[in-house]
C-alpha cells in the first residue's frame, strides 16, 4: 500500500475535539441536470456524506435557476455537460454570475469539472471554430485540440496524487502560473499541467466523480468550507475504509500505467 494511503486519516484518538455548526454544512449543485454528464454532480453527494461522517449534519441543494439560491451557501459544485448543451448551460449560469461572483470573492470552496469549469472562463472555442462567450470570471480560455482526450489521467499535486478520468476535445490556456498539479499521465490542460486553482476555486477535467476517487481533496474542500465558519474539520472514522478504498484504487491506476507508487 502506498504512503498516500497511510495518510488518509488519524486514528480517533488524535482527532481533535469534534465541533459542529448549529445548522447543516449548505453544498449547492449548479445544473445537475444540464451539467452531470460524467456523473460530476456526484461531488456534491460525496462533500455532504464525509461531512455527515465528521459530526455535521449536511444538505445538498440542486440550483436549476436563481430562484434555488439557498441564504447560505458553505460549498459549490458545478459539473460536466455535452457540447450541445454549451449555450444552455452558460446562459443560466449567467442569472448566477453575480453570485458566483460574491462566493468567489468570500473564499466559499468552488469546484468547478470539465464544461463547467469551461464557461466560467473567458470562453469556449468549439471546433466548429465558434466561440461562446463565458462568464469571466477566472482567467483562461479553452480551445479546439488535434483530439479528444478520452483516458485516465493522473497528476501529481499539493493535494497528493490525484487520478481521474478525462473526456474532453479541448485544452485550456491561461492556468499556467496556477494549476491545479503536474501531468503524470494523460493530457490534462494540454501543455504538462491540469487545472486551475484561484482562491477557493478548484477547476479540473478530473471525472470520477473526482471527489470519490481523491478524499483528500474533498477534506480540503471541507476543511475550507468549515474554516470559513471558524471550526476546525476532521476526518469520521466512517470514512477510513472508504479512503483505503479509494487509495487501493488510486494505487492500481498509477501501477498498471507503470507510474509506481506515490
Amino acid at each position: 500500500m502506498s504512503p498516500e494511503s497511510d495518510s488518509v486519516s488519524e486514528p480517533s484518538a488524535q482527532r481533535a475535539e469534534q465541533q459542529v455548526m448549529d445548522r447543516p454544512l449548505t453544498i449547492i449543485s449548479v445544473l445537475p441536470g444540464l451539467l452531470n454528464t460524467n456523473g460530476d454532480a456526484g461531488n456534491a453527494r460525496v462533500l455532504a456524506q464525509r461531512a455527515r461522517w465528521s459530526g455535521q449534519d449536511a444538505r445538498v441543494v440542486e440550483v436549476r435557476t436563481a430562484a434555488d439560491v439557498p441564504e447560505i451557501v458553505d460549498a459549490v459544485v458545478i459539473g460536466s455537460g455535452s457540447d450541445s448543451q454549451l449555450v444552455a448551460a452558460r446562459d443560466v449560469l449567467r442569472t448566477l454570475a453575480t453570485d458566483l461572483r460574491v462566493w468567489l470573492m468570500a473564499g466559499v470552496p468552488v469546484l468547478a469539472v470539465g464544461s463547467g469549469w469551461e464557461l466560467l472562463s473567458w470562453g469556449v472555442e468549439t471546433a466548429e471554430g465558434t466561440v461562446i462567450e463565458g462568464l469571466g470570471l477566472i482567467a483562461g480560455r479553452s480551445v479546439p485540440r488535434a483530439e479528444r482526450a478520452t483516458d485516465d489521467l493522473v497528476i501529481s499535486s499539493k493535494f497528493g496524487r490525484l487520478v481521474g478520468f478525462e473526456n474532453h476535445a479541448r485544452d485550456y490556456t491561461g492556468a499556467e502560473a496556477s494549476p491545479l498539479g503536474r501531468v503524470l499521465s494523460g493530457s490534462g490542460n494540454g501543455n504538462g499541467a491540469e487545472g486551475l486553482v484561484m482562491g477557493a476555486l478548484i477547476g479540473t477535467h478530473l471525472h470520477g466523480p473526482v471527489l470519490a476517487r481523491n478524499p483528500q481533496l474533498a477534506d480540503h474542500i471541507l476543511a475550507e468550507a468549515f474554516a470559513r465558519n471558524a471550526l476546525t474539520y476532521s476526518t469520521g472514522s466512517h470514512a477510513e475504509n472508504v479512503d483505503l478504498i479509494a487509495a487501493a484504487a488510486r494505487e492500481q491506476v498509477s501501477l498498471r500505467l507503470t507510474l509506481g507508487t506515490e
